[in-house]
């Protein structure tokens, strides 16, 4: 059955089913060192975090990406453009694909994805403390349908509070555009299939989610200042402070990033593709969501303990183990 890029919409869902990348192409000649120089500086200039891992005549340029880049947030895309052009292949956050079966059987499983199972509120699954908070945050609202409401869906509205910006120009979308037009070959570090996306969300039980429906209460609390927040740290490499911000911190937690069989998935494949891209001549440049690469024991720290030594800003918090 032909697998397609979708982009799926709702309360339960937001745009993260994307077109495929483009074919590989064949991998050009090794750059001299000043030319490999000029892309990292370029790369530096966007004012995004980002670390280079050089192995011999190998160069990885990694950007730390996060979701909610207004279109309008000044952080200089325009560098980034310009180190992608000069990049000679391109490594972009994983992807899911669904086929036509799959939307269907979600249009047709929607009242499972949806709601609690019958009989069942809210107050079935979370703490009574939890609880209060929800009720306060809710206080202003007149439909009292968010108490069965699933703990994916009631987590997406919290996040929606919270001033989670669903669409935006970060730095994934930064890239796609300028190797689009440049014709610079990519590939995504991962596909997950949109039927394994939507078996969990059938499947798995509703208190699989409380712990993002924890963090997602915290991120609502916060409300848009604390998102501001997390924008600002990451424009100015404050990356410790991006990670325990808590609109990130929920981000991570909940679905899809936060699913218990795709996380890991999500974390193997990029360290995979950070290692394999040390073994090809030239620049290779990643775009990686950030909490991947700087979380404790993430790529960084990986790469770290192979003797390699990623330049860029601390990614970690002086109260973190070996900082």
């Amino acid at each position: 059955m032909k697998l397609i890029p979708v982009c799926l919409s709702g309360a339960l869902m937001a745009c993260c089913l994307l077109s495929a990348g483009a074919p590989r192409a064949q991998t050009p000649p090794a750059e001299d060192a000043s030319a490999l120089d000029d892309v990292v500086v370029t790369a530096r200039r966007a004012g995004a975090p980002m670390w280079t891992v050089e192995r011999g005549d190998s160069v990885v340029i990694l950007i730390g990406s996060i979701s909610g880049v207004p279109e309008d947030y000044d952080w200089r895309p325009q560098a980034l453009e310009a180190a992608t052009r000069e990049s000679q292949r391109i490594l972009y956050p994983m992807e899911a694909r669904a086929s036509a079966a799959d939307l269907l059987r979600m249009i047709w499983r929607i009242r499972t994805i949806a709601r609690l199972p019958a009989g069942k509120t809210i107050a079935d699954y979370t703490p009574p403390d939890l609880l209060v908070r929800l009720e306060a945050l809710k206080a202003g609202e007149r439909s009292q349908a968010w108490r069965t409401e699933s703990l994916v869906g009631l987590s997406f509205d919290l996040l929606r509070e919270a001033g989670r910006e669903t669409r935006g120009r970060g730095a994934p979308e930064v890239v796609r555009g300028a190797a689009r037009t440049a014709r610079i070959s990519g590939e995504p570090v991962g596909i997950v299939r949109g039927d394994e996306l939507i078996d969990n969300l059938i499947t798995l039980p509703p208190e699989t989610y409380l712990p993002c429906v924890e963090a997602a209460t915290a991120a609502a609390e916060a409300g848009p200042a604390g998102a501001a927040a997390r924008l600002d740290a990451w424009r100015n490499l404050r990356v410790p402070e991006v990670l325990a911000n808590p609109l990130d911190v929920a981000l991570n937690l909940c679905w899809p990033s936060g699913d218990p069989e795709i996380a890991p998935v999500l974390r193997t494949g990029w360290a995979d593709a950070a290692t394999r891209a040390l073994g090809q001549p030239g620049v290779t440049l990643g775009v990686a969501p950030l909490r991947i690469l700087a979380e404790p024991g993430g790529v960084l720290d990986q790469l770290q303990a192979q003797g390699l030594n990623p330049r860029g800003p601390a990614w970690r918090s002086a109260t973190t183990p070996g900082s």
